[in-house]
C-alpha cells in the first residue's frame, strides 16, 4: 500500500515510516499542509497530523475531500471531543489519539482499507455519447455528428474528466485537480477558457451543462 504520512515530528515520522516499511508498506512523509495536496494522488491512504506548522490538519481534511475520497486516518495528540467529532464529520475514516500502539494503529489501517476498498464492477464503457456527440476516451477522439472534431490535449482532458463521469456534477475543484495536477494552485481562469473553447468546437450548447456555483455536467 502507497501511504502518505503528514507528520512535522522527525521521531515520530521516522519510527512510523519504519514500522510501516516493516509490514509491506511505502511511506512518503510530508510535513506540511499544502504537500498533502500535492501528493495525495499517488497514495491509497493517508495518516494525517493535526498540528501542522502551515495549517490547521482540519483544515487541510476539508480541502482535500473537496477534491478527493482518499481514505483518511487522522493520528493526533489533539484528543478532545470537538475535535474527533470535527474530524470525523469532514471526513476522517478514524481517528487516533497519540501515543498510539502500533499493533492498533496497523490493525486500524487494515480495518479503514477494507472498509473504503471497492467492490468490483463491470468495466466502464469508453465510448461515452451526449446526443450526436461522441467521446472514445481510450482513442482520445472526439466527433460530432460523425466528424471528428480536432481538439488541444488539454481540451480533450478536460472533456474526458467530464465524459468520464457522464450524467454526474463535477467540481470545478475536481476538474483542476485532476487535469492541471492541484487545484489549490492551478489558474481557475485556465478552466473557463478552455471550456468556452470545447463549447465553440462542439458547437452543441447541450454537451456540457455549467451548475451554477459547483461545476459542470457532461450529457443528461
Amino acid at each position: 500500500m502507497q501511504i502518505l504520512l503528514a507528520e512535522d515530528d522527525d521521531g515520530v515520522a521516522a519510527a512510523l515510516v519504519e514500522v510501516l516499511y516493516d509490514h509491506g508498506h511505502d511511506t512518503r512523509r510530508v510535513r506540511h499542509g499544502r504537500d498533502v495536496l500535492t501528493y495525495h494522488r499517488s497514495a491509497d491512504l493517508l495518516l494525517l497530523d493535526l498540528g501542522l506548522p502551515d495549517a490547521d490538519g482540519l483544515d487541510v481534511l476539508r480541502g482535500l475531500r473537496a477534491v478527493s475520497d482518499l481514505s483518511v486516518l487522522i493520528l493526533t495528540a489533539r484528543g478532545d471531543e470537538r475535535s474527533v467529532v470535527r474530524g470525523l464529520r469532514l471526513g476522517a475514516d478514524d481517528y487516533l489519539v497519540k501515543p498510539v500502539r502500533l499493533t492498533e494503529l496497523l490493525a486500524r489501517i487494515e480495518a479503514v482499507t477494507r472498509r473504503t476498498a471497492p467492490r468490483p464492477a463491470a468495466p466502464a464503457a469508453r465510448t461515452v455519447r451526449a446526443g450526436d456527440v461522441e467521446v472514445d476516451l481510450d482513442a482520445r477522439r472526439v466527433r460530432v455528428a460523425g466528424a471528428e472534431v480536432d481538439l488541444t490535449a488539454k481540451e480533450f482532458d478536460v472533456l474526458a474528466a467530464l465524459a468520464a463521469r457522464a450524467g454526474t456534477a463535477v467540481s470545478r475543484e475536481q476538474l483542476l485537480d485532476e487535469v492541471w495536477g492541484d487545484a489549490h494552485h492551478a489558474v481557475s481562469r485556465s478552466l473557463d477558457v478552455h471550456l468556452t473553447q470545447l463549447r465553440a468546437k462542439l458547437g452543441r450548447p447541450g454537451p456540457l451543462t455549467t451548475i451554477r456555483g459547483f461545476g459542470y455536467r457532461f450529457g443528461d
